[in-house]
């Protein structure tokens, strides 16, 4: 049921709710607009008291009331909350050739939202088609669409039982290709993904098969900036078979005197795990 308004809180000139009531000298309270069109008009009494009213006539702000009509229509009528976008309508417009840029890019933005939700959620997304609206993604040449895509496809990743799934679906490639020849912003995120795949020992194996997967690492290693070189130090350490084989080792003895305290540390850990490694191959 509709929440009612007090009769003070309303104008005794228009008899709507004022929004900004001021206190006439006979001490009856108006809203100012209303108030001012009656002396416009030549009135110079109260027209409640219609006792007269003082040249000039004087207007006094009543704050007090103000304040309380705000709190209470605060209170009694908060604003709607908008409906929760629908995942399958923002995946279609990830899909759909004829979506705007702008369009792609805000439904990015609402997936990536909602998938860090929870895992139901994200199973949700899986089932809805939302892979195959990320791998189109990941091929664009637009502006931030990749990068988006790939944050996306990070959070769908976020759990175990999914990360085969996605694999098997070929998301590896793409993330790949993105990794040697993405826009900059999109090889640190690429560079993440294939860490979280790898969580699972049997998705190193398939990384681990394409051809660039190791080589685009230990390239963004040698070559890219801060973020990047962390990043790619993090994935290799996940995928250090691969590593080893590839002489990142090398590569990591010289980040050791990196500006970046993040990737001399990464840099000193994967050193350590690969070490490790020689010694039980």
């Amino acid at each position: 049921m509709a929440a009612q308004l007090p009769d003070d809180f309303k104008c005794p000139i228009s008899l709507e709710i004022m929004s900004d009531p001021v206190i006439l000298s006979s001490g009856h309270t108006f809203d100012r607009a209303s108030i001012q069109r009656w002396l416009d008009a030549g009135h110079r009494t109260c027209p409640i008291s219609k006792l007269p009213i003082p040249e000039p006539p004087s207007l006094i702000p009543n704050h007090a009331l103000r304040s309380l009509i705000s709190n209470y229509a605060l209170v009694s009528f908060p604003k709607p909350q908008p409906c929760p976008p629908n995942p399958q309508t923002l995946i279609h417009l990830l899909l759909s050739p004829s979506s705007q840029l702008g369009d792609r890019l805000n439904s990015l933005d609402q997936l990536s939202r909602v998938s860090k939700r929870d895992s139901a959620m994200r199973r949700r997304l899986a089932e809805s088609g939302a892979v195959a609206a990320v791998l189109t993604c990941i091929d664009s040449d637009e502006p931030g669409v990749q990068e988006k895509a790939l944050h996306l496809l990070l959070n769908l990743s976020l759990d175990d039982d999914s990360k085969v799934g996605l694999v098997a679906e070929g998301v590896v490639g793409r993330v790949v290709y993105a990794l040697r020849y993405g826009v900059e912003d999109s090889r640190a995120v690429a560079a993440t993904v294939l860490t979280s795949l790898a969580v699972l020992e049997v998705n190193k194996v398939t990384i681990g098969s394409y051809p660039d997967a190791i080589p685009g690492l230990v390239s963004l290693l040698q070559m890219g900036n801060s973020r990047e070189r962390k990043e790619a130090a993090t994935a290799l350490e996940k995928m250090c078979l691969g590593a080893v084989r590839e002489g990142v080792f090398e590569t990591c003895v010289g980040l050791l005197e990196d500006d970046n305290e993040k990737v001399r540390r990464n840099a000193k850990n994967l050193i350590q795990v690969i070490q490790e490694r020689r010694g039980n191959v």
